[in-house]
């Protein structure tokens, strides 16, 4: 089992209100890098601090890389779209980061997408499993974009406790309108991804279509829409946080199941936790990203117990934040 961190970045992510996943408008742009650098060293080499929201939440990077250090999978960056290139070994699929839908297309090199992510898949093709994780902000709008323009009517998760659904519903308007100008075949998914979508979403749909063994997508909606996109492949399951499964301003729930994709949910109770910013997840502040839910559910398989998730998760960001 290997696991494969995919990060990118979308032009959506500066639609003013529609992502808080960084501390600033400008330090956004560098969360994708700077979660993928954390999860290989002790703090980002990119910016000198692991991504925070701009109420200082953690990363969800910091759950990954706490369990991880127990178990030890090995851990894959993937480059599909990124602006900034991370300091660290890494997976090239492409550094062109996906346009600002409302204007152009969501992808802007998926040919080149398409053959590298075949090229990766089908020689990674030896694994009976891989883990997909993601790191893009704005993604869950592009996200909700893809299965709303495939006839889902399906609305994102975000990580922010307040929901900016009409933002969302107000962009993809705008790129239903924009498409629908020259085209009207929402039925094929190639122009979906490649109108709606992002680099990230675009290359793991394309993965999924070219690997042979089993994949668990760790993550909330966006993927459901990489899944939505591929050929749908029956060796696929999504694994995430009851954080997102129970967010009740999203459709997480009935959009997998029109999808027909098997779900797996965490039960890990962060509520435990000595700093008061992992609490908050418990509120819906974050959510999910770069694996968490996945690890999490991991660590619970491996039969390791709450409280000892929970201190190594603890250990680790007292350590960063007294650093």
């Amino acid at each position: 089992m290997k696991f494969l961190l995919v990060i990118g970045n979308t032009e959506v992510a500066e639609i003013k209100g529609i992502t808080i996943a960084g501390q600033s408008p400008e330090m956004i742009k560098y969360t994708p890098v700077a979660d993928a650098e954390f999860l290989f060293y002790d703090l980002p080499r990119s910016i000198k601090q692991i991504p925070v929201s701009p109420q200082g939440h953690p990363t969800p990077a910091l759950i990954t890389k706490a369990i991880n250090r127990i178990l030890k999978i090995p851990t894959f960056v993937v480059r599909a779209g990124s602006i900034e290139s991370p300091k660290i070994p890494y997976l090239y699929i492409s550094s062109a980061p996906g346009g600002d839908i409302t204007a152009r297309d969501g992808v802007l090199d998926s040919n080149e997408i398409e053959e590298r992510a075949r090229i990766l898949a089908r020689n990674l093709s030896h694994e009976e499993s891989i883990i997909i994780g993601e790191s893009i902000p704005g993604g869950t709008t592009t996200a909700m974009a893809v299965l709303n323009a495939l006839g889902y009517d399906a609305i994102s998760s975000s990580s922010s406790r307040e929901n900016p659904i009409e933002i969302k519903k107000d962009t993809i308007e705008k790129a239903l309108k924009r498409v629908k100008e020259f085209d009207n075949s929402r039925g094929d998914k190639r122009k979906v991804g490649k109108y709606f979508g992002d680099p990230v979403i675009y290359f793991i749909s394309n993965f999924i279509n070219n690997f042979n063994g089993n994949i668990i997508l760790a993550g909330g909606t966006q993927m459901l829409a990489a899944y939505a996109l591929s050929n749908q492949n029956k060796n696929v399951e999504i694994w995430t946080t009851r954080y997102v499964v129970e967010d009740r301003t999203a459709t997480f729930k009935k959009t997998a199941q029109e999808l027909g994709i098997k779900y797996e949910v965490s039960s890990l109770d962060l509520s435990k936790s000595k700093f008061q910013g992992l609490r908050d997840y418990e509120n819906g502040i974050v959510k999910e990203g770069v694996g968490a839910g996945a690890f999490m559910i991991l660590g619970e398989k491996m039969g390791i117990s709450n409280n000892t998730l929970i201190n190594s998760i603890d250990e680790l960001y007292a350590k960063i934040t007294s650093s």
